[in-house]
């Protein structure tokens, strides 16, 4: 990025973290994301070589630094939480509408899901398909103990539990705006397999990280 040749912190700041691309790369690291290709899938827009040219940018900056599997936030970098999630608070209010069709990727959503389920309280595996009614597409997820994956074809398993939905409602409900209780009992995403998952999973998938800004703005709206 040029300079903007004053000096002033906010430039300053402007400079490190206003490159296309840059803050996302921040937010996706301050959920969790470490190894270069978790981030890359995260985020399938950006080119490896452009990612690469990032993580090292910010490498230089001092926000990252590297380490034997990936990378890790250092102080600066995670000091910047306050201001990506102000943003997601302010976002939700001012420049939150309905998704755009650009916006919904079955991969990325199945991807981010699977990274936000809690597994402490699986006690055997359970294969969920989930059926994007509007793409025609098929995903599982392979929930076990201590770990949860996603797989875009079919694992092989014995299918426990079927999700149902459109992609959009997918969405709204991975971003706070609906409860997947509700949205269930509304009959917008379905559910079909045994108890134990049906009750599991309101439990076990945690949303997205910005869920709370968004359910906190759409609460003082109503």
């Amino acid at each position: 990025m040029r300079s903007y040749a004053q000096y002033c912190p906010i430039v300053r700041a402007v400079e490190v973290l206003g490159d296309r691309w840059t803050l996302l790369i921040v937010r996706d690291m301050l959920i969790g994301a470490r190894r270069f290709n978790d981030i890359a899938r995260g985020l399938p827009g950006l080119s490896r070589a452009l990612l690469s040219r990032r993580l090292r940018q910010l490498v230089n900056d001092g926000l990252v630094v590297r380490t034997e599997d990936g990378y890790e936030l250092t102080q600066a970098g995670e000091d910047l939480r306050p201001l990506v999630f102000g943003l997601a608070d302010w976002g939700a209010r001012y420049a939150f509408g309905d998704p755009r069709p650009e916006e919904l990727d079955p991969e990325v959503l199945l991807w981010w899901m699977h990274g936000r389920i809690d597994t402490s309280g699986i006690t055997k595996r359970a294969v969920i398909q989930v059926d994007i009614a509007d793409r025609r597409r098929k995903y599982w997820l392979v929930l076990e103990p201590g770990d949860a994956s996603v797989c875009y074809t079919d694992p092989g398993f014995d299918i426990d539990a079927v999700l149902t939905s459109d992609l959009p409602t997918l969405f709204r409900m991975w971003e706070g705006e609906i409860e997947l209780s509700s949205a269930i009992r509304a009959g917008s995403i379905g559910l079909t397999g045994p108890r134990w998952i049906q009750r599991g999973l309101t439990q076990w998938l945690q949303l997205s990280p910005i869920a709370p800004n968004v359910r906190a703005v759409r609460a003082q709206a109503t």
